[in-house]
């Protein structure tokens, strides 16, 4: 049944120079599900890597949008509008400056916090009501622009703990397909 299925959107920017960037944690969560789920990436239309599986014992079409990340929106509309899904099942897992680095936080809803990826998806959905795994990155050293520090590599100190991280973001996306909410809240908060 098609409003059973949930479409995973981890977001970050195309590129090996992109790669381990903060900024592609989605992407890399992204990927950590695949392997779980058993799951290839393909390019697809909608401008997006995509695969489908099962995780939690539900459908799953797992995204990665090969658009920058300030036009991640129109890949997942795309997607959305091709796979007639509604706003509470997509789920869209991202960085974020405001969380200490390496927590795991998870919401409906909500404003982008300054995220343009996030903002591209709303405006794209024109709605905020969808899912969000958020993973703290923690603010920038000084006086250091966000923007640059977002699309730096993880830090010589942080790198030993990213494959932890990794492993718990794609925990709490399981456990919000397998339990709901509030019960993912309780467990990763």
């Amino acid at each position: 049944m098609a409003e059973d299925r949930w479409l995973i959107v981890g977001l970050g920017n195309p590129g090996p120079e992109y790669a381990r960037n903060r900024h592609n944690l989605g992407f890399l969560v992204a990927d950590e599900l695949a392997d779980r789920a058993g799951v290839r990436f393909k390019r697809d239309r909608s401008r997006a890597q995509l695969g489908t599986g099962r995780l939690a014992g539900t459908p799953v079409l797992l995204a990665k949008p090969m658009t920058f990340m300030n036009a991640s929106g129109r890949p997942v509309a795309a997607l959305r509008a091709f796979y007639k899904l509604p706003d509470d099942r997509i789920m869209v897992i991202h960085d974020e400056l405001d969380i200490p680095f390496g927590d795991v936080r998870l919401k409906l809803g909500g404003g982008d916090n300054g995220h343009n990826g996030l903002r591209s998806v709303s405006a794209a959905l024109g709605s905020r009501d969808y899912y969000r795994i958020r993973i703290g990155i923690g603010r920038p050293p000084g006086r250091m622009d966000p923007a640059d520090f977002v699309l730096r590599d993880f830090a010589t100190t942080e790198r030993s703990a990213v494959p932890e991280i990794l492993t718990r973001s794609a925990d709490a996306a399981e456990a919000l397909i397998e339990r709901g909410l509030a019960v993912a809240q309780n467990e990763f908060h």
